[in-house]
């Protein structure tokens, strides 16, 4: 998929409309939201290929998911874009009955929201394409200036190196609001690096007309990605997951998952995901 990566004005909680489901299916439930027939879905719209927005609609591998469940729920579809950062404490305070925005799943995360696990995802690296450095891995980073998208599940990790493997000479982490401001910031050399989701990294590889390019040779820090619901939501959480289970395995399912480069992640997986490491 072949996207703009530049960075578009928002407001914060801005709402843009997508309509991904029929009538209600006959003979569901209602399912109880916050606006009786929608599932409010709280996305970081500048985040493509997952979460995007282009000729008004929003569009990506979160809203094809999306569009494929919501006739199982008997709702309509409305994105409120979000920066990422704000996601979590949106939903606690209810403006949105779901996150569906590439979120990864963390031990720290589960303690305030219930997921549904849909994909596997990781980490590249990528710098400007006339660049010397060719960073395969993060323990290469010392002493470089790295560019992340502000509240990316891979900043603790990357600390986490710096600490271990990097003593006086630590990696220096640069959090930024969107991916298209991390990207920016390494073509105007604020940044030696940009450590990115493996999907957003080749579509800006792809926008940046060959000023990119990526260096790591193999998905760094495997995750897991999944949609996240407020604790205590039960009723929507079971419906989600009803709703997703035959969904996964069909190839309606397989073709998305190929579209964007991504797996389904194993039982196994998600609950490693879940676990606090030693």
């Amino acid at each position: 998929m072949q996207c703009k990566i530049a960075a578009r004005t928002v407001l914060l909680f801005g709402a843009l409309t997508l309509v991904v489901g029929a009538a209600p299916t006959a003979g569901a439930d209602n399912l109880k939201t916050i606006t009786a027939g929608s599932l409010l879905v709280g996305s970081d719209q500048v985040y493509p290929p997952y979460d995007y927005v282009e000729d008004g609609v929003t569009k990506g591998f979160d809203a094809e998911v999306l569009a494929a469940i919501a006739p199982r729920l008997g709702v309509k579809v409305q994105f409120m874009d979000t920066r990422f950062a704000n996601l979590i404490p949106g939903l606690q305070a209810s403006r949105f009955d779901v996150i569906a925005s590439a979120m990864y799943l963390t031990p720290a995360r589960a303690k305030v929201v219930d997921y549904v696990a849909v994909a596997k995802t990781g980490g590249s690296l990528m710098v400007r394409a006339e660049d010397n450095f060719e960073p395969k891995k993060p323990e290469e980073l010392c002493g470089k200036r790295v560019a992340n998208l502000k509240g990316a599940a891979w900043v603790p990790e990357l600390e986490k190196v710096s600490q271990s493997k990097c003593g006086s000479n630590p990696i220096d982490v640069k959090e930024f609001a969107t991916s298209a401001e991390a990207a920016q910031a390494l073509l105007s050399r604020g940044a030696d690096v940009v450590f990115d989701d493996s999907g957003v990294s080749n579509a800006a590889v792809v926008a940046s007309s060959g000023r990119l390019k990526i260096t790591s040779t193999e998905i760094l820090f495997p995750v897991v990605m999944g949609f996240a619901v407020k604790k205590g939501n039960d009723e929507l959480l079971t419906r989600l997951q009803a709703a997703f289970a035959p969904l996964k395995s069909s190839d309606e399912y397989k073709a998305i998952l190929a579209k964007y480069n991504l797996a389904l992640p194993t039982d196994a997986e998600v609950s490693a995901a879940l676990t606090e490491s030693e």
